[in-house]
């Protein structure tokens, strides 16, 4: 079955003949904006069961039902990737978010730090990003938005079975290979524009379940170094192998 253009990630079980109702935005986006009605299809996922093929059977403005036709792909889960980044200005922290969805991160942590540029974020925002970047690049899984944590608080309650790969601005110079690395739990670090403070530098120092890695010669912008590191540790320990 031909996978429809018009994709909704919705909050309901997908099956064969599975009757999803549609919430007042989805039914506005769907009949108004799109101008589709009865008989129109429409792909749905629900980061679950996959993508189905599914067809309106109701409209109206505030509300609709579709019933499920058949699966169009099976579901793709992400590896078991965390994106921890200190939100820079409003744009490059959205740019962040969507990237680190569509290249397969399954949690992304905002985090407070000494240098931390925004003292708040939008968490619905940010994560209605999230679910946009899925939509619109065929993902059957939309990635957590966690709300702002401060990094001291996050580290203290770290599970340490899941190591923490630090892109250290510090360490200029050839790109890590990661090839030694084990593979299992992970969260890449990216740090503020002005990076940490030695302090906390230090702490991630001395953390054991802390790699510090290099992301080649050149400074990066976080939302480049978000990118970087993420393609890094996908190409080595993901599922791009």
């Amino acid at each position: 079955m031909d996978r429809a253009k018009i994709r909704l990630c919705v909050d309901h079980p997908l099956g064969p003949g599975q009757a999803v109702p549609l919430t007042p935005e989805q039914a506005h986006y769907l009949f108004s904006v799109m101008r589709e009605g009865p008989g129109a299809r429409v792909a749905l996922f629900n980061g679950r069961d996959g993508e189905w093929t599914a067809e309106v059977v109701a409209a109206a403005k505030k509300g609709g039902t579709l019933t499920c036709l058949g699966q169009a792909a099976p579901q793709l889960d992400p590896p078991d990737l965390w994106l921890i980044f200190a939100p820079i200005k409003k744009e490059r922290t959205d740019f962040i978010v969507e990237k680190a969805a569509e290249l397969g991160c399954a949690r992304i942590v905002p985090v407070q730090t000494e240098f931390t540029n925004s003292q708040r974020i939008r968490q619905d925002r940010l994560q209605a990003h999230a679910l946009e970047a899925a939509e619109q690049c065929l993902g059957t899984f939309v990635p957590e938005v966690t709300d702002l944590v401060p990094l001291r608080r996050l580290l203290d309650g770290w599970d340490p079975a899941r190591r923490i790969l630090w892109a250290d601005e510090s360490l200029v110079g050839p790109a890590e290979t990661l090839a030694g690395l084990a593979p299992g739990p992970w969260a890449i670090l990216i740090g503020p524009e002005g990076g940490f403070s030695e302090p906390e530098r230090a702490r991630l120092r001395a953390l054991p379940f802390v790699t510090p890695v290099s992301l080649g010669p050149r400074i990066l912008r976080a939302d480049t170094a978000a990118c970087a590191a993420i393609t890094l540790w996908q190409s080595a320990l993901g599922d791009w192998r």
